[in-house]
């Protein structure tokens, strides 16, 4: 076997390793998936006749909030999946295995590669039960076969950018505390864009910064698809984001791994 089919494979077992622990212990999962889905329920039903009331003209609502919100509920779903990933990895890194890892003959990269895999899977189906719980709620998509393959793709790419910089973070964690602390600014950034309520209505400062941070232009990429709004050129902006993002967590990653595991 060459290099890159050993790597290939040893990925492949790490990828097993964090599915059925994913499986032995579904008590994250069920946080993953639950944490989104009360917050869809909370602004749909407690805030969204209010929240809405200034959406679609005066057919606004809560049924015209439902599909306002989504996507920004959609995007706190993937940036809590990054806390996980980042706690699994600070675990990792804390309770030895690692070392075991290293007297091993398997690839060094796997390790890392295991865990991202292991967490976009993990995110992905949180991500269809957020999505079934947005249907029964009202939320009333337009998108065709093409449209909704593409926000899938958008969420994919989103997911794997959060989860190389989360797996990062866990490194460079001294304990499993702080790992779990780390990455609480990319869960409020959802907060401070466009997923909850239009930029336009924010004052100058915050507007600024919720038009010019990088889950505004995913989530206006995702809605627009979803939902047939003008989509411009958010969709180029998230993907360089989400590339660019992807680039620095990988290299950090791989910085911190190489540094720690030659100690």
């Amino acid at each position: 076997m060459s290099a890159l089919q050993y790597t290939v494979a040893d990925s492949a077992t790490m990828l097993r390793r964090n599915m059925k622990h994913m499986i032995r212990y579904p008590s994250m999962t069920l946080l993953l998936m639950g944490m989104p889905v009360i917050l869809l329920l909370l602004f749909v039903y407690v805030f969204g006749e209010t929240m809405g009331a200034g959406l679609g003209g005066v057919s606004g609502g809560r049924t015209e909030y439902a599909n306002y919100v989504v996507p920004g509920v959609l995007l706190i779903g993937v940036a809590g999946s990054a806390q996980g990933t980042a706690i699994a990895v600070a675990m990792d890194m804390t309770e030895g295995i690692v070392a075991r890892f290293r007297t091993m003959a398997i690839a060094r990269a796997s390790v890392l590669t295991g865990h991202v895999l292991g967490a976009v899977i993990q995110t992905m189906l949180a991500l269809v039960v957020v999505m079934a719980v947005a249907l029964l709620v009202g939320f009333r998509p337009s998108a065709g076969p093409l449209e909704w393959l593409g926000a899938t793709g958008m969420l994919v790419l989103v997911a794997l950018a959060l989860t190389w910089v989360s797996v990062a973070l866990g490194m460079a964690a001294k304990t499993v505390e702080s790992a779990s602390n780390l990455p609480m600014p990319m869960i409020l950034l959802p907060f401070l864009g466009s997923g909850f309520v239009p930029t336009d209505s924010m004052p100058t400062a915050f507007r600024w910064f919720a038009e010019y941070q990088p889950f505004t232009p995913v989530m206006e990429t995702v809605r627009g698809l979803l939902m047939g709004t003008p989509v411009g050129n958010a969709w180029l902006l998230a993907i360089a984001w989400c590339v660019a993002l992807s680039a620095a967590g990988y290299l950090w990653a791989r910085s911190l791994y190489n540094r720690k595991s030659l100690r």
